[in-house]
C-alpha cells in the first residue's frame, strides 16, 4: 500500500477531527455542505475523515484566518481552477529570446512605411 492510499484511507470520526482541527462540529458539516469536503460514510452513515481531509480542513481553516471568504476559499482549492489559471500563465508568457526579437522587429520596422514607435528612442541603445 503506497503514502497516497494511507492517506486517503477513513480513519477518523468526527470527533477526532474537532480536536485536531479545533474546528466545531457545525463547521466541518457546513464545508461539507458546500463541497469543499467528502468525507466517507459508514453502513450507519457516520463520517469517517482521512489524513486527507483534515489536512484540508486545516487548509480552509487557514484561509479563513487569513480573510479569504467561503467563495475565494472554493476557488482556491478548486483543482480545475489552478490548472487553468496555470495553463493561461503559461499561455500568456513569452521568453526573453522572443521579447527581445519582438522589440528588434519593432525597432527596425519603425520609420520605414510611415510606421513610427514610441519606444524607438528608449530601446535604441540595446540593439545596434
Amino acid at each position: 500500500m503506497n503514502d497516497q492510499d494511507r492517506r486517503s484511507m477513513p480513519l477518523f470520526a468526527i470527533g477526532i477531527v474537532k480536536k485536531l482541527t479545533e474546528l466545531t462540529a457545525r463547521q466541518i458539516r457546513y464545508y461539507e455542505d458546500h463541497d469543499l469536503i467528502q468525507p466517507e460514510r459508514t453502513t450507519g452513515n457516520q463520517r469517517l475523515f482521512s489524513f486527507n481531509d483534515v489536512d484540508r480542513l486545516l487548509e480552509i481553516k487557514n484561509y479563513l484566518d487569513k480573510g479569504v471568504n467561503l467563495a475565494g476559499v472554493k476557488l482556491l482549492l478548486d483543482p480545475s481552477m489552478k490548472k487553468a489559471e496555470e495553463a493561461e500563465e503559461k499561455a500568456t508568457e513569452i521568453t526573453e529570446r522572443e521579447l527581445r526579437h519582438m522589440l528588434k522587429h519593432e525597432l527596425y520596422e519603425a520609420g520605414r512605411f510611415g510606421k513610427s514607435s514610441l519606444r524607438q528612442g528608449e530601446l535604441s541603445r540595446f540593439f545596434h
